[in-house]
């Protein structure tokens, strides 16, 4: 009789002791989610929504240690930009830099690494087999040079120029000297209307601080190095 009494006070007790460790643990669970979600916007550019210069280096360098020769190295300038921002005005400047990187992320795919440099400078590394590249880079030139559209109504004609580097070709495994020679490659057809693939010449331009000589932020004592 006694036990039969006892059964369902054991049950409500066991009932409100895993109910009250279900609090602090169903807090923990909130913050652990919203820390997450800091940390992982922490990571992207406010405006386009690409990884930050830092999060592109990390998940770059893990994808060349994965895939090695498989993997290609590509940089994106606007082309214009400042003529759009002057003319046109900051938000229209705003809608192309992010017209642009909604492109980049859709031509490079969900896996790859694609990154906002600063400005209106872009960096991708993604897995590519080698006989794929000449065709698909064409094909990424042709994307950036489609109109955008902005909200009120207007149009604006929009062009970039891209280089890029592969290890097989070059030689090389660093993600560093990669960006470089992309960095050169693109230089070299500015304004051509066409991707440039990185060959040996693009190894040997002079560089400061991983940059080439003469581009933006490379100026020693009022000259380009």
């Amino acid at each position: 009789m006694t036990s039969n009494l006892l059964t369902p006070a054991r049950f409500g007790q066991r009932t409100l002791i895993l109910t009250t460790a279900a609090i602090p643990l169903t807090g923990w669970t909130v913050h652990a989610v919203a820390l997450h979600r800091r940390l992982a916007a922490a990571r992207r550019d406010p405006l386009t929504g690409l990884l930050r210069r830092d999060s592109f280096t990390a998940k770059a360098r893990q994808l060349l240690r994965r895939h090695g020769d498989d993997v290609l190295v590509v940089l994106v300038d606007q082309d214009h930009f400042k003529g759009i921002n002057d003319t046109l005005g900051h938000a229209a400047g705003d809608a192309v830099l992010t017209a642009t990187a909604a492109r980049l992320q859709a031509w490079a795919g969900p896996r790859a690494a694609v990154g906002r440099l600063g400005g209106d400078e872009f960096a991708i590394v993604v897995r590519m087999e080698p006989e794929r590249r000449e065709v698909r880079l064409q094909q990424l030139v042709r994307m950036l040079h489609t109109p955008v559209n902005l909200d009120d109504g207007r149009t604006v004609d929009v062009a970039a120029s891209v280089g890029a580097a592969a290890p097989d070709t070059l030689g090389i495994r660093d993600l560093s000297l990669l960006q470089r020679a992309a960095d050169a490659a693109l230089y070299d057809g500015k304004h051509s209307g066409r991707a440039v693939l990185a060959d040996i010449r693009h190894t040997q331009v002079p560089s400061i601080n991983g940059r080439r000589a003469g581009r933006p932020g490379t100026a020693v004592w009022g000259r380009a190095a």
